[in-house]
């Protein structure tokens, strides 16, 4: 378990205010602002937690939130984000994937592993990104030395009387005892590029553990192991001779010796460090195994309280044996999520309730929020389908009357059918490009396609007036 020290932080967070945090997030989501601005304090609080006197560092607990809203509203997104701006580990999990203990089904623990097993990888890439230079520098020798092998020293040869030495290369190795001005020539070659679609044989590590983690016994999970954790260095690492392009012998031998630089010791104290003082949980559809309210009910839940009451340790902090040792959650930042269309935030058990002490309300979205979705954000939809067609060296151009009828059949269709928040649009799109997305480029010759309101309403038109039609297409 790692110990928190006054050097630790929160990588790129260090200088961002709340109010930064928030316009970073607007960057990406449309609207939400209460959510914004309570995930941005809980952000933010983290910082103060590891620059306040040591004493109290421990006494101060996250503020878990949980955000109530309809499906499709940026719940995820928020949480997603907040953990990519954080550059933390970040794990999204549904709360009905899991049973209370002694019934078959995911145990709660696994949360803290897989938090755990995403840190390490995190870190792994992070050293491996460091060492990439030097690694490749070891694998150009590596290349060098099938080309050019380096000359051998001087060979023994027994004798009746005793030993004797000789210098005379054999038939085997006259190669490898070519000058170095020779093995420097190959080496600026390499350095160029020139030798790239030559093959050569290398010899990598095989993986031959592949088979033996389908039938791991569900058992260990609990442990926090695997079994290729316990048989994956049965009989050692078998090699294996691989004829490849240079080019792509390369890829591997820098992988290889990437490998072989990072310390994985370090790897794994950091990344246990980063996921208690950082980590962040996302538990999406509570509102499922919360329970209806006690004068509703005859009888507990034991299934759906069961659940509650097993996630509360988690929450509220416990340690969790991982294969990577001991992980204590205090710290872990909690967000949970819920439609609660049928139960209540009230229906979850009181001792749950009071670890999710930050509620916030998310609003549906409006005709005006799908019109903002689909011009404004970094990534926004129509961004998205004009970069697939520019790929075929077409540009796709919506006018503003288009986006205005796109934005205004969402809404119409989520009032009339079902509420699925933005991820509507996606669908619309779908529908209105579906023919240019298929046309293109075996019927399509144009290289600027303009898709306006007439188009949007042709259509859409009929499918959106059509309620019966409209349920089973968008």
């Amino acid at each position: 378990m790692s110990e928190l020290t006054s050097n630790t932080k929160l990588t790129s967070t260090d200088d961002l205010t709340p109010r930064q945090i928030v316009a970073e997030l607007d960057k990406y989501i449309i609207g939400q602002d209460d959510a914004k601005k309570s995930v941005a304090i809980a952000l933010r609080n983290r910082w103060r937690r590891l620059n306040a006197p040591a004493e109290m560092r421990e006494e101060i607990m996250p503020n878990n939130i949980i955000m109530i809203g309809p499906t499709g509203v940026g719940k995820t997104e928020i949480a997603r984000r907040l953990a990519r701006l954080a550059q933390a580990p970040f794990l999204k999990v549904e709360a009905t994937k899991f049973t209370e203990v002694g019934y078959v089904g995911r145990d709660v623990e696994s949360i803290i592993r897989d938090l755990t097993e995403i840190a390490v990888n995190m870190i792994r890439e992070e050293h491996t990104e460091a060492v990439q230079e030097k690694a490749r520098d070891h694998a150009n020798e590596r290349i060098l030395d099938v080309l050019v092998p380096q000359p051998r020293l001087k060979t023994v040869e027994p004798l009746s009387a005793g030993f004797a030495v000789t210098d005379e290369p054999n038939a085997q190795n006259a190669a490898d005892n070519l000058p170095e001005s020779t093995r420097d020539k190959f080496r600026v070659k390499l350095q160029k590029g020139d030798l790239e679609d030559r093959e050569i044989e290398i010899e990598v590590s095989g993986d031959s553990t592949s088979m033996l983690q389908v039938f791991g016994p569900m058992g260990l999970e609990e442990m926090g192991m695997n079994i290729q954790d316990l048989f994956g260095n049965m009989g050692g690492k078998k090699r294996k001779k691989r004829r490849l392009k240079i080019v792509d012998a390369r890829e591997l031998l820098v992988k290889e010796e990437a490998a072989k630089l990072i310390d994985m010791d370090k790897i794994t104290r950091e990344a246990i460090s980063r996921v208690e003082q950082s980590g962040i949980v996302f538990i999406d559809e509570i509102d499922k195994v919360a329970g209806k309210s006690a004068a509703a009910r005859s009888g507990p839940d034991v299934s759906r309280e069961g659940v509650q009451r097993d996630l509360l340790p988690i929450v509220e902090g416990s340690g969790v044996t991982t294969k990577y040792g001991l992980v204590k959650s205090d710290h872990v930042l909690f967000i949970a999520s819920g439609a609660f269309h049928v139960s209540k935030p009230s229906d979850l058990i009181p001792e749950l309730q009071g670890r999710f002490p930050i509620r916030v309300e998310l609003e549906s979205l409006t005709e005006s929020d799908f019109y903002n979705i689909l011009t404004q954000p970094k990534n926004a939809l129509l961004k998205q389908y004009a970069a697939l067609l520019e790929s075929e060296g077409i540009h796709l151009e919506f006018t503003d009357g288009a986006v205005k009828d796109i934005a205004r059949s969402a809404a119409q269709v989520n009032a009339d059918v079902e509420n699925i928040g933005a991820r509507r649009l996606h669908t619309i799109l779908t529908t209105l490009l579906e023919q240019i997305l298929f046309d293109v480029p075996d019927v399509v010759e144009a290289t600027h396609i303009v898709v306006d309101s007439a188009m949007v309403e042709s259509k859409l038109s009929a499918i959106i007036e059509d309620r019966d039609l409209s349920q089973f297409i968008l």
